[in-house]
């Protein structure tokens, strides 16, 4: 099951989509299809490399706030 759908459903849509798009486009549909399902993926994986990397800088820069104040009370 795809998004609740059963093989009959699943049937009857790809047979409304062969007959909107015609068999000479389905391949560039599946490829633009792909494409953007690649393209979300990558933006997701970014997204949290991104808060990763920000949380980082922001935790290496504290410290060396932390030590120079240790220093000049020394």
């Amino acid at each position: 099951m795809i998004l609740g759908l059963g093989g009959p459903e699943i049937l009857i849509v790809l047979v409304v989509v062969l007959l909107i798009f015609g068999p000479k486009n389905l391949p560039k549909l599946g490829s633009a299809l792909g494409k953007t399902v690649k393209n979300v993926r990558e933006g997701m994986d970014g997204e949290e490399d991104e808060e990763s990397t920000e949380d980082d800088g922001e935790d290496a820069d504290d410290d060396a706030a932390s030590q120079q104040k240790s220093k000049d009370a020394e």
